[in-house]
């Protein structure tokens, strides 16, 4: 609100002093190392008044100063001007944001726009891993920050259930099963079909090992092994719908899904619509006919339709094989219509790594020549890998770090450190296994955040749960701390509006009325990391504050609530910001 009043005063004083409309006008934060609130670049004007930049800046800061009853001050540094706002502005605003409720969120309305986010879309052959937890968090994370700018989102994802990789697992199952199931053994049903299928590569290189002893090549060893042949046998019979191959598809499948419901849960990300394989990769068949109706797409002798992009800077691409099967580009292009036609989305988002760059260009590129409009506005959540201190993952071998082995881990590492450091305040047993909960979970969601989702990162789980710096836990703690204040204060606290304020405070207001927009910025760039630095930065600030500050002690009772409200009020957004991170934040600690 101050930047648009000062623009209105801006374009007067230009006028007034130099009879210039129409001027560029930029404002910044004042950099921390120079007096005043908000800076105005000068540089953009000098044409307009024919001085130099400090006298045009001193020229401007005395008219503003003179004119404009919140400029308290003002000082110039080159052709930056430096304007200070008086407190009393920065004191109403705080009054106005603290009786608002859902502080930063945006109510969605009916006419909303629609956004898809599509995140997780795993195999069922395995169970989720470090990175689809990296995966699954931003996709939810972002889903949450658009929908608080005031969107209506849907959340989707698209299950591999079907090919040469799932019958792998089926072929192991039926060699060296023993019908085992996930009640005879206690094993979640995505982790006992991972098994299988790090059994099969097992038996799979040991085969490959014979053929190679016997003279064949490792290319033909690789497709001769008997068990790969029965895996593609059993792929051969899914395909032609065989009774029994269906049935044992069906139940290690429904294996895998209740896995993956528990995981889900745990993780804290929920789905709109599940969308199948099975039932999407015959999707886009019927549009590869349009697009060689319109001349998007072209066929060979051989029976086999392309496109040619070369004109875009990429390369021909398959469409559809000469024996007419569809290929990975064909289905997305069907499911992407099939779910404008579900959700009529005005944009959709794909939260897939960034080896995956290449075919979201080429797959908007193709929506667009095939004339859908809404392929402009369709996004790829590109993300880095995850690296951890030890090294990398190989699901083949069983080598992967498991998602919920990793989630327990993080909650036995909050557990152990949360003991050694006291932080139980007289907790029952159960209260205590909630906390233990909320901080390993909350460490492992926000250290995953932080990051610029662009950006491949390291993941150490250490250094993710430590109480101090920049993590889950240190922002935890501070809203815990929040809390006791509240409750020894014992009342809601009321803001007068002629209490003095301090620098220090003056800050926080300033901080806390940046949230509305870190929202909408971070939902436009799809970035959760805006959220959690933003969050991270506000409890700083205020920690900074409640070490040289007595919140609750002095005789001026005004005073006490006013600074009472301004904590309630950082304890109010960092929950509403850790919530869009997925992230729960304690009461007690």
């Amino acid at each position: 609100m101050i930047e648009q009043l000062l623009h209105t005063a801006v374009e007067k004083a230009l006028q007034f002093l130099y009879l210039a409309e129409g001027q560029s006008i930029q404002f910044q934060k004042t950099r921390k190392d120079f007096d005043g609130d908000i800076t105005l670049v000068v540089f953009p004007f000098l044409r307009a008044s024919k001085k130099g930049p400090e006298q045009t800046a001193n020229e401007l800061g005395q008219y503003l100063q003179e004119k404009v009853a919140e400029v308290c001050c003002y000082n110039v540094v080159k052709g930056f001007l430096n304007l200070s706002i008086d407190k009393n502005y920065w004191l109403s605003q705080f009054i106005t944001l603290y009786k608002a409720e859902n502080y930063g969120i945006v109510k969605v309305s009916e006419d909303a726009s629609t956004y898809l986010v599509e995140y997780s879309s795993p195999n069922t052959n395995k169970p989720l891993h470090l990175g689809h937890i990296r995966n699954n968090l931003l996709g939810y994370s972002v889903a949450e920050i658009i929908k608080a700018s005031g969107k209506n989102v849907k959340k989707v994802q698209i299950i591999n259930d079907r090919g040469i990789h799932i019958c792998k697992s089926m072929v192991a199952w039926q060699l060296f099963g023993q019908d085992e199931t996930p009640e005879s053994t206690g094993l979640k049903g995505d982790h006992l079909v991972g098994k299988y299928y790090v059994e099969f590569d097992k038996h799979y290189r040991a085969e490959q090992a014979d053929l190679i002893a016997q003279g064949v090549s490792e290319e033909e060893a690789a497709k001769q092994a008997p068990i790969f042949l029965k895996a593609k046998e059993i792929l051969r019979q899914w395909e032609a719908k065989d009774p029994s191959v269906y049935a044992l598809w069906e139940k290690m499948n429904n294996w895998v899904y209740d896995g993956f419901a528990v995981t889900y849960d745990r993780l804290g990300v929920d789905f709109d619509k599940n969308y199948y394989e099975s039932n999407t990769y015959l999707l886009g068949k019927e549009v590869v006919q349009e697009g060689l109706d319109k001349g998007t797409f072209y066929q060979k002798e051989d029976g086999s339709v392309w496109i040619d992009l070369t004109a875009d800077g990429l390369d021909e691409k398959l469409i559809l094989r000469s024996d007419g099967t569809a290929v990975y580009m064909t289905q997305d292009i069907g499911t992407a219509i099939q779910r404008h036609d579900d959700f009529g989305f005005s944009n959709m988002a794909y939260a897939v790594g960034n080896e995956q760059d290449y075919h979201f260009k080429v797959l908007f590129l193709i929506l667009d020549k095939l004339g859908y409009n809404w392929a402009k506005n369709c996004y790829h959540l590109s993300y880095g890998m995850v690296d951890l201190p030890s090294g990398k993952m190989k699901s083949r071998e069983g080598t992967v770090v498991d998602a919920d082995d990793l989630m327990q881990e993080m909650v036995d590492t909050a557990q152990s450190i949360a003991q050694e450091l006291g932080k139980l305040d007289g907790m029952s047993g159960e209260e205590a296994d909630a906390l233990y909960e909320q901080i390993g979970l909350g460490a492992l969601k926000y250290f995953m955040l932080k990051v610029d989702p662009k950006k491949r990162m390291m993941f150490d789980p250490e250094e993710s749960i430590d109480f101090n710096g920049n993590t889950g836990p240190f922002i935890q703690y501070t809203h815990a701390r929040i809390q006791s204040i509240l409750r020894k204060y014992g009342k809601q606290a009321v803001c007068a509006s002629d209490v003095e304020i301090l620098d220090k405070e003056q800050e926080i207001i300033k901080l806390l009325l940046e949230f509305p927009a870190t929202i909408q910025e971070a939902a436009d760039q799809y970035s959760p990391a805006l959220i959690a630095n933003y969050t991270y930065d506000l409890v700083k600030e205020y920690n900074g504050y409640y070490q040289n500050t007595p919140i609750l002690v002095g005789d001026n009772k005004e005073q006490i609530a006013f600074r009472v409200a301004l904590s309630d009020k950082v304890a109010q957004v960092i929950k509403t910001g850790m919530g869009l991170l997925g992230v729960a934040v304690p009461n007690r600690m």
